[in-house]
């Protein structure tokens, strides 16, 4: 699968004349619970050529390929990126943090991770994370019967906002890291024991499979909704924006071989 992919974002760089920067995977395979069903997710940072970024009409800057068969894989625009990580856009840093990695062009690359973690509003991230828990759960584990994978897809961000709670920065993509260093092993042994549990039913399911609640886990999910709902996280000071117009300048030169002829990307 990893030859396809490389494939895949060689003939994307040709067809549409452009330097992807990364490439990894994210979704069930990043997050570290995929079934042997599960799609494989690569999403990936690219960046134009200098005349895109100068026109009056802004073009499309997303580049998707039709679904095939398991393999889902779609781009963002480095400009597009930017202005996300500007508004501390939780799936992006997640990309950054994903253990598959495909593509990563060094220099650039440590500049946009780097300014990730700088630019991080933990306020922002936080209410992105707590919302999306909130949502999925009232639109999934309502009923007596659920999917198994509904339960990670609450358990996920509603850990990830106890991280950012705790400690402000942008915590992990993987769930098993997440949940090592946001529950107790004392305290929290029994739901510790359920997730678990309920992990490893997961992983050898299928995508669509299903069985009744887990009560431990619905009562932690309802009980950290609640803290949520009365208790938000304080905004803390973030610094300017700056340094990514200074990266998004730079990458676009280095990465054009017509505006900076001999610089290589």
């Amino acid at each position: 699968m990893r030859e396809q992919v490389m494939a895949h974002l060689r003939a994307i760089e040709a067809q549409h004349n452009v330097t992807i920067l990364f490439a990894c995977e994210s979704g069930s395979r990043g997050w570290g619970f995929a079934s042997p069903d599960s799609d494989y997710d690569v999403r990936f940072i690219y960046v134009n050529r200098l005349p895109w970024y100068l026109t009056v009409a802004p073009g499309r800057d997303v580049i998707e390929l039709p679904i095939s068969g398991d393999l889902d894989i779609n781009g963002w625009d480095l400009r597009k990126a930017l202005g996300l990580m500007r508004e501390s856009n939780p799936t992006l840093l997640e990309w950054l943090r994903s253990p598959i990695v495909y593509r990563e062009e060094g220099e650039p690359m440590s500049r946009f991770r780097a300014l990730a973690e700088r630019v991080f509003s933990n306020a922002k991230g936080w209410h992105h994370y707590s919302s999306m828990a909130k949502k999925n759960f009232r639109e999934h584990l309502q009923a007596d019967e659920v999917r198994y994978k509904k339960y990670l897809y609450v358990l996920r961000p509603l850990l990830a906002a106890r991280w950012i709670r705790e400690q402000p920065g942008v915590p992990p993509m993987r769930f098993a890291e997440l949940a090592q260093r946001t529950l107790h092993a004392t305290a929290d042994a029994a739901l510790i024991a359920e997730i678990n549990a309920l992990l490893e039913v997961k992983m050898r399911a299928g995508e669509s499979a299903t069985s009744p609640r887990w009560p431990g886990i619905h009562a932690f999910i309802e009980a950290e909704l609640e803290r949520n709902a009365v208790e938000p996280v304080q905004a803390l000071p973030v610094p300017g924006h700056a340094p990514l117009d200074g990266l998004l300048f730079d990458t676009v030169l280095r990465c054009d071989p017509e505006a900076r002829e001999g610089v290589a990307c």
